[in-house]
């Protein structure tokens, strides 16, 4: 089997796949000062749920946008599965040019999300990914990434907001009834996700104006299935989008095993 690990701000998604198939997936918080002992026993523990033992991973390959967490995960793949973990990043063949001022600067997710995305659609796309920030990537018919945009996240948004309001309080992300609400909570509720859902469309809709095509829009993270079906611009959901790239570029690299 193969394990996919990709890092992010907030959370750490694990999937297991079996060929081409996610067999099942966990997340858990990212934690910067985790070893790879604590990696051993957490996801050896998680595994145990499942009747899955750690010798039978064959390969992993990690996505990681949170530096300090690469090393320990690095060894632990090389410490428990005895062999070093394929890395997103320079030196990956991901079959996509990457047509950005420096490429080195793109977050593995976001190339991950674009070779996923491309695959499975063949045709120009944006890819929405709700995370601790938001990211709006654009990949042109031939599958080329041309760039996108990067805007702070629902969770930062909000955060900052009750920060710097002392007098309202933290209210729960969710889809209110009407705009027009009654009260504070239901106000900041609309304002909260009606504004965010604006965003989105409103970037999406200006990408399209700048490229001067139609992509089809693909959402992706924790929060795409709550704000896609609020969001006219967004066509469809892949929930699994990041985890079934890196499959992908496994299967491009496989070939070239890692140092």
């Amino acid at each position: 089997m193969l394990l996919v690990i990709d890092v992010g701000n907030t959370n750490t998604v694990l999937g297991l796949y079996r060929e081409d198939r996610l067999v099942k997936d966990w997340r858990i918080c990212s934690d910067k000062g985790r070893t790879a002992d604590e990696y051993a026993v957490l996801i050896n523990e998680l595994f145990g749920l499942f009747g899955i033992a750690l010798d039978e991973i064959e390969d992993a390959i990690i996505s990681c946008v949170v530096p300090p967490m690469l090393r320990a995960l690095q060894q632990f793949c090389s410490t428990y599965f005895r062999r070093p973990a394929y890395v997103v990043g320079p030196g990956i063949k991901t079959g996509m040019p990457i047509l950005y001022d420096n490429p080195k600067e793109v977050g593995a997710d976001r190339i991950v999300n674009a070779v996923a995305a491309f695959e499975k659609y063949a045709r120009a796309l944006i890819v929405v990914d709700f995370g601790t920030a938001t990211t709006f990537d654009y990949i042109s018919a031939k599958g080329q990434y041309l760039g996108g945009a990067i805007a702070p996240g629902i969770g930062i948004s909000s955060e900052a907001l009750f920060q710097a309001a002392s007098k309202l309080p933290r209210v729960e992300f969710v889809c209110p009834s009407q705009v027009v609400a009654k009260n504070t909570v239901g106000s900041m509720q609309a304002g909260i996700f009606f504004g965010y859902v604006g965003l989105v469309d409103g970037i999406v809709e200006r990408m399209k104006r700048e490229l001067n095509e139609l992509p089809l829009v693909v959402a992706t993270g924790g929060l795409a299935t709550l704000i896609a079906p609020q969001a006219q611009s967004i066509d469809a959901v892949e929930s699994d989008l990041t985890l079934d790239g890196l499959a992908i570029l496994y299967g491009r690299n496989r070939e070239h095993p890692p140092l």
